[in-house]
């Protein structure tokens, strides 16, 4: 069994991309496992994030690596948080704490004008100097509610309103949001890539 390192210490994130990857003969192990911080997210794009993450990973575990960055943009914030999702209010922050800083910043911002999209770019590094890193990436349009309502998910799903939809992300069963999210997307993309590559056989 082939076997590659997740640069994340999130377990649903390892739970996801394992089923996903060990019916295809990888062990996917995460970086927490093998005793290896995160690196800082210094990149301006969701891109250059996953790229760092990956190459710091397959360089600590000398494997090939898998890393995703993902975000929210907001449209009435000129695009923000972005890359700055994970830290909108501050270094550290907690979700409940940037959730509050999103809807302070868009008080008295109309539904029609709180249109945002979740962005998520997937990458696989073979190793940590990989010239042609495989990608994959994916937008899941939506809006922000007016309050955060549901007890599912993570981030900033509380308050995004997906495309079509009157729940918010969630209030989604995890078999709905993970048919149709950024990340599910991203994700069947680079699998396509993978798969083009050789790397991956569809079982």
């Amino acid at each position: 069994m082939k076997r590659a390192v997740l640069a994340s210490a999130n377990p649903g994130k390892l739970r996801e991309l394992a089923a996903l990857l060990v019916p295809a003969g990888f062990e996917l192990l995460s970086q927490a496992a093998l005793g290896i911080g995160s690196v800082p997210e210094t990149g301006t794009t969701f891109l250059e994030n996953a790229l760092l993450k990956a190459r710091h990973a397959a360089a600590a575990a000398q494997l090939p690596a898998l890393a995703d960055d993902s975000g929210i943009e907001v449209d009435a914030l000129g695009g923000r948080p972005g890359v700055w999702s994970a830290r909108f209010a501050h270094p550290g922050a907690s979700d409940e704490e940037n959730l509050a800083r999103l809807l302070a910043e868009l008080a008295g911002v109309p539904e029609p004008r709180r249109t945002a999209r979740y962005q998520c770019v997937a990458v696989w590094v073979r190793s940590a100097d990989d010239p042609e890193p495989l990608t994959g990436t994916g937008t899941w349009e939506g809006r922000i509610a007016l309050a955060a309502r549901g007890s599912g998910g993570f981030g900033y799903d509380p308050v995004f309103i997906p495309a079509g939809e009157q729940r918010t992300a969630a209030e989604l069963s995890p078999d709905e949001k993970n048919r149709v999210s950024h990340r599910a997307q991203a994700l069947a993309a680079l699998v396509a890539a993978l798969e083009a590559r050789g790397v991956y056989s569809r079982p």
